[in-house]
């Protein structure tokens, strides 16, 4: 490895490649390339690990005893060797050859042309995974999509402290804009100011909505939607830094808030925290989903709660563990989740480490006992 220090937790990988008796893995999706390699593709170069058929993808054989291997695109050489962890690189022509042939060199090199091989099936489309087992015809393959989302969701103490940091980062960028916003600012202006103060504070990039109360069209894009006075602002982005998020959402208010509003915001709150209490190690994802419902419900609220949280992780925010119906996730010491059960534009959340001794939020720059009011002065 060259000079910085890998943060995933290679431990938990290593032990489950042992237990199951894997001989190595290749990965191949943004989420385990970042979280594996140390750093992450920007721009053009990073849609090249979601596209399944880009012909320039990016393949990481990570072996359970030996050196891991880098297999870039001649383009993404040069970033790699600055910013990777992976000493071993090789490269390859993405227009006129596969990344699989050069793989298909390194397995034999090695010697585990023939092992058990664990695959990213998802990130692999019916032709791609035709061409994997002809060339590798001798070996036993499998799907390591779920055990990869398993070591992912439990974070060691390096990536919990970047979370931390990244998270106070989106805070504070959030506090750069908004007490400034005034009636008349569009979503698509401050949605700009947002994008802007979290690139300046060191964010690689950012993304997220915007949106008045009154704008029925949620995730529509921020356009010249006017704010104005009594609007809740919902707002939930994410940045990232070195790979990871800072991802929270906050309650808003441009003027004084109505009784109703205080009252409705009181009451998601109190929910908001006593579902995250209500989150410990051992219990069912899709119970803590149901315990959010259930509140909601008794609250008087007619909105459906579409999701109460899931996991955070490097390359892309929304990773396993899922707190939705139907999950048979089990939460886990260890676990970052992302907290926000919400129903419509009340809208909070944090990130939140797991532990046996309750759960401890990852920002400590925003209080959320009351909204944000702005535009007074």
């Amino acid at each position: 490895m060259q000079g910085r220090k890998i943060i995933a937790n290679t431990k938990r990988l290593y032990d489950f490649m042992s237990s199951r008796e894997i001989d190595a893995v290749v990965l191949r999706s943004g989420v385990n390339v970042t979280y594996l390699s140390g750093f992450s593709y920007p721009g053009t170069l990073g849609r090249h690990l979601d596209f399944v058929d880009s012909p320039r993808n990016i393949l990481l054989l990570w072996p359970r005893e030996g050196e891991p291997v880098l297999i870039a695109d001649l383009f993404a050489v040069p970033l790699a060797k600055r910013d990777g962890l992976i000493a071993d690189i090789r490269s390859f022509n993405g227009y006129v050859e596969s990344a699989y042939s050069v793989l298909h060199n390194v397995l034999h090199e090695k010697g585990l042309a023939d092992g058990r091989l664990g695959f990213e099936y998802s990130c692999l489309n019916e032709e791609t995974l035709g061409c994997v087992r002809n060339y590798f015809s001798g070996a036993d393959l499998f799907d390591c999509s779920d055990m990869m989302d398993q070591v992912r969701w439990i974070k060691t103490k390096e990536e919990i402290a970047l979370l931390e940091a990244n998270a106070d980062l989106l805070d504070k960028a959030y506090l750069d804009v908004f007490p400034d916003l005034r009636p008349g600012d569009t979503e698509r202006e401050i949605h700009a100011r947002i994008i802007k103060a979290c690139i300046s504070r060191g964010a690689q990039w950012a993304h997220g909505i915007l949106n008045s109360s009154r704008n029925t069209v949620m995730y529509g894009g921020e356009g010249d939607f006017e704010f104005a006075v009594s609007d809740i602002i919902r707002n939930d982005y994410v940045l990232y830094r070195d790979g990871y998020p800072g991802h929270q959402s906050r309650t808003v208010v441009l003027g004084t808030p109505s009784m109703d509003q205080t009252k409705s915001y009181e009451t998601v709150r109190d929910i908001y925290r006593a579902t995250i209490e209500r989150c410990r190690p051992g219990m069912p994802a899709k119970a803590v989903h149901e315990f959010a419902v259930d509140q909601f419900k008794q609250a008087g609220f007619k909105n459906k709660v579409n999701i109460t949280g899931h996991g955070v992780g490097p390359w892309w925010h929304q990773q396993r563990p899922f707190l939705v119906e139907g999950s048979e996730d089990i939460i886990e010491e260890g676990m970052v989740i992302a907290f926000e059960p919400h129903v419509g534009y009340w809208h909070i959340q944090d990130m939140v480490l797991i532990t046996d001794k309750g759960s401890s939020l990852l920002s400590h720059t925003w209080n959320t006992d009351s909204m944000l009011i702005i535009g007074n002065s």
